[in-house]
């Protein structure tokens, strides 16, 4: 008898993930967004769809329980994966519900809550930035007396550097608080730390990681999602210092948070001032922003195909990533002031993979030699901004 795996999603992503779980003779069903009826979902891959009324992009768990547990009732759910980071908490809760097997609501608590997996980190012996949660008023203003500005103000649950805002002073600090009102004790305040942003996209089974990337940050995301400037990234040279730092810190974290298996997205940063390498933040999903191309060009592997292949194993200990290349690879994505742009002048040999969105440029190269890398992405910078921006390009700042 075929397994079933039910996939949620809020948002359109993991198209791979759901064919290459079909490919691999399961049955597949997705539960998403109602206002994503209409998205280019692979229904020629999928058994069934199912679709949650939602109110930008947020569902009501107890109608996602009473639904699945409904559906229960006539399917044999074997699986349940969470496409999207804000899914990972809903898969937990039904896992707990149904009594299904994989990751339980209080280790979902460390793979999407920032305070969670930076105390668990912490209390793992893990290097963190300074960091206190937005809930007694006494503790805050104890941080604020050791610890000098500037600071992050972190939303806890959000994903990536959305709603993440710089504090430049302790008056600044309470201002914001006030103006959270009752949402404050869903923020964290962390002290700001200049430094360079990597992360690392991992697969692992029974807290073993089987295939890790390490990747650099151009601009950091946030200044990305606060300036609109260009997003860019790239695998880092092998062998380097960095790449077996973050590897072997990487075995350490995920573990520690309690990842049994899957996939992880996860970053760090690299202090200026003292050269050590601090943990940030952490995902059990694959990375967004195209990281997935950026990894297939360096690797030839789809993360969300390996990710489904991995899921419907049936004996994990059998698995092993499908790696055909070790080359280098650089992502850029910006917004365009052009709905279409065009991108035909971008024909160097090494374009791997070409952005096809409205008001978006991106692309990926992929070469065997590092230095190519970093060329085309200094070179394709000046161009985007050149290209696609309606300004000038602003001034280059330190990465941090």
């Amino acid at each position: 008898m075929k397994k079933t795996i039910l996939c949620l999603s809020s948002y359109e992503k993991g198209q791979e993930f759901l064919r290459q779980a079909k490919r691999e003779g399961w049955r597949v069903l997705l539960l998403t967004s109602k206002s994503l009826e209409h998205a280019e979902w692979p229904k020629d891959h999928l058994d069934n769809i199912y679709f949650i009324p939602d109110k930008n992009k947020e569902w009501h768990m107890p109608d996602v329980i009473h639904g699945v547990s409904y559906l229960a009732r006539t399917e044999q759910i074997d699986r349940i994966v969470a496409l999207d980071d804000f899914d990972v908490e809903k898969a937990a809760t039904l896992r707990e519900h149904l009594r299904i097997g994989g990751m339980g609501e209080t280790t979902a608590r460390y793979f999407r809550d920032k305070l969670a997996m930076r105390m668990k980190a912490r209390e793992a012996g893990i290097t963190v930035p300074d960091f206190i949660g937005i809930l007694n008023y006494d503790r805050v203003r104890e941080f604020l007396a050791a610890v000098p500005p500037p600071y992050v103000l972190k939303p806890r649950l959000s994903a990536g550097a959305v709603g993440i805002k710089m504090i430049a002073s302790a008056d600044e600090l309470w201002q914001k608080i006030n103006e959270l009102g009752d949402q404050q004790s869903y923020y964290l305040l962390e002290k700001f730390i200049p430094g360079d942003i990597f992360h690392v996209d991992s697969i692992l089974t029974q807290k073993q990681i089987l295939f890790s990337l390490v990747s650099k940050y151009g601009t950091p995301p946030m200044e990305v999602s606060h300036e609109g400037r260009v997003f860019m990234t790239r695998t880092i040279l092998r062998g380097s210092e960095d790449e077996i730092s973050l590897k072997e810190l990487n075995k350490t974290v995920l573990p520690s948070l309690g990842l049994l298996q899957g996939v992880s997205h996860t970053e760090y940063i690299k202090s200026h001032a003292d050269g050590r390498y601090y943990f940030l933040e952490t995902s059990a999903r694959v990375g967004g922003a195209h990281i997935v191309e950026l990894i297939e060009a360096a690797t030839g592997m789809n993360l969300w195909a390996e990710w489904a292949r991995l899921e419907t194993t049936e004996d994990v200990s059998t698995y092993t990533p499908k790696l055909l290349r070790e080359e280098y690879a650089g992502l850029m994505v910006s917004l365009a002031k052009q709905q279409w742009p065009d991108m035909s002048s971008y024909d160097d040999p090494e374009i791997y993979w070409k952005i096809n969105k409205e008001f978006h440029a991106g692309l990926v190269v992929r070469s065997s030699k590092y230095d190519r890398i970093e060329t085309l992405l200094a070179m394709y910078t000046e161009r985007f901004y050149r290209d696609f921006f309606t300004s000038a390009p602003p001034k280059e700042k330190p990465t941090h």
